[in-house]
């Protein structure tokens, strides 16, 4: 199994036993965990054994919701280019992403079944972000289970930004769910789409209340985009990012980072984290924890999100259908579809 070393949890606020509820029944308090920590890259068997050791020290902590990052089962292929340039690709490229294929996985799957044991184990609730493979295509796909070991379904992201439009494949609008649970109600942007206005508009008009935001995205700026999604939804947001070493990926002669490899030792940061909680308020509950692996936990006061949209509501009281609306289409797409002619 691989090694989870016992760290003291980053940013972390009175545990859960330690919060007083006022008496307030219709305004309970959930204890979140954020997970910051690498994926094995090429191995998924090993990245599910850290993903459960995870699990077992969220959950010690007090952690009724725990969420991973982007790709965390099956990897995020930082600094991989597969051997694309425009009107070529390489056989190495193509033998790259064989390997990058046969780290995703299936879902349904028996993958999916050990995570969802894990959950019930562990009686948590799990946001977690996969490579989910579908035939020979691929989707950087979000995972949710309940505290009963139950999966509960997906999300796909819609649109693959950059470099990831060659290897993944887009998301529809059938699977952009809002889970209502006994914590609150739950759902998941990844990474870039949330800069989609639209996507977001859709999630608030669904009621989500914890907004789940598993990235890849180490800069500076990320925190100010998921500061004004709290804002702009009454939401909390809980963000999700790993924190990578070069030495969490294989070596040089099995895995290059284009353009940087020769600047790069085994230790060298090539993702920084920024892992963070914030509050429908706007205020940073926990993090962001940058440059190192560990643990974002916080106590998420629900009552906060009637507090936040008595200010504003913007899908509700401060909405002007009238002037502005959305259509969302919901229905799964497909490439092909097959018509029975009449007998």
């Amino acid at each position: 199994m691989a090694s989870v070393p016992t760290l003291p949890p980053a940013n972390d606020g009175p545990s859960f036993a330690e919060v007083n509820l006022n008496g307030d029944s219709s305004a309970p308090i959930v204890r979140a965990a954020v997970i910051q920590y690498s994926s094995i890259f090429f191995d998924t068997p090993a990245t599910l054994d850290k993903a459960e050791m995870l699990l077992f020290h969220a959950a010690r902590h007090g952690a009724q919701l725990v969420v991973f990052p982007e790709a965390f089962i099956g990897g995020y292929p930082r600094g991989s280019t597969f051997g694309i340039s425009i009107g070529n690709q390489t056989n190495k490229g193509k033998e790259d992403f064989r390997k990058y294929n046969a780290s995703a996985i299936d879902v349904p799957g028996p993958e999916v079944d050990r995570l969802a044991a894990a959950a019930g184990k562990y009686k948590v609730y799990v946001v977690i972000g996969v490579i989910e493979r579908d035939g020979h295509t691929l989707y950087s796909t979000v995972l949710f289970f309940n505290s009963q070991g139950c999966y509960l379904g997906k999300h796909r992201k819609i649109m693959p930004t950059g470099l990831e439009r060659v290897i993944w494949g887009s998301g529809d609008g059938s699977t952009i769910p809002v889970y209502d649970t006994p914590l609150g109600k739950i759902g998941a942007a990844i990474c870039w789409e949330n800069r989609m206005p639209l996507l977001r508009t859709a999630m608030f008009a669904k009621g989500i209340e914890i907004y789940c935001a598993p990235t890849a995205d180490d800069r500076n700026v990320w925190l100010a985009s998921m500061t004004h999604i709290a804002l702009e939804g009454g939401c909390f947001v809980l963000s999700a990012h790993q924190c990578c070493r070069r030495k969490d990926y294989p070596p040089a002669s099995e895995y290059v980072f284009s353009g940087t490899e020769e600047d790069l030792t085994p230790d060298s940061i090539v993702c920084d984290g920024g892992s963070v909680i914030i509050s429908p308020s706007g205020d940073v509950l926990a993090g962001p924890l940058n440059g190192m692996e560990g643990f974002v936990f916080a106590n998420l006061d629900l009552g906060e999100i009637t507090r936040a949209k008595f200010d504003f509501d913007v899908v509700g009281r401060d909405a002007r259908p009238e002037v502005l609306s959305l259509i969302v289409r919901d229905q799964p797409v497909s490439a092909v579809s097959f018509t029975s002619r009449p007998s």
